[in-house]
């Protein structure tokens, strides 16, 4: 006969907070999102009760029961549609992230417009450089970052392949 392992009690109460805050996820979702996700009627009348409910610790109370109705359903399919829902966001971040990084390193950096044209050639030398100078300049004498925004926006349009 074997002995499966026991799972820690620490394990479990990972696994049960995982389960809230995915009940969570769902508590925090419009009406139409939480329409287009398959839920037993159980699942969905707790879900629909704790957006009613206003008190802190009925509320609190009703999310716990939320999270304990989690664990009688499957939650992979859940986490996967809510993951799907994220995914334009995360990749919107990512690229917001390394064109923020582009903007820094070309205004610490000399070599650095020489490495993003090789990477984009479409990219216009004399209007990039105008713009990272007026924003070193801007930078030094403490101005408003108009020039800094500007530049922000100019690396958004040629790593997205835009022409701006």
């Amino acid at each position: 006969m074997k002995r499966s392992t026991p799972i820690s009690k620490t394990q479990r109460k990972k696994e049960m907070t995982e389960l809230q805050d995915l009940g969570a996820e769902l508590v925090a979702l419009s009406s139409d999102q939480l329409a287009a996700i398959e839920l037993p009627d159980f699942l969905r009348d707790a879900v629909l009760e704790a957006r009613r409910v206003t008190g802190f610790e009925a509320r609190r109370r009703q999310m716990q029961y939320v999270g304990k109705l989690m664990r009688r359903v499957d939650a992979a399919p859940i986490r996967a549609r809510l993951d799907a829902w994220k995914a334009p966001a995360r990749a919107q971040i990512a690229q917001f992230k390394r064109v923020e990084s582009w903007r820094e390193r070309l205004i610490e950096d000399e070599g650095a417009l020489t490495e993003l044209l090789r990477e984009h050639p479409s990219g216009d030398e004399p209007q990039l450089s105008a713009l990272i100078r007026a924003a070193r300049r801007e930078r030094g004498e403490g101005r408003p970052p108009r020039s800094y925004r500007a530049l922000f926006q100019a690396l958004r349009a040629l790593l997205e392949g835009r022409d701006k």
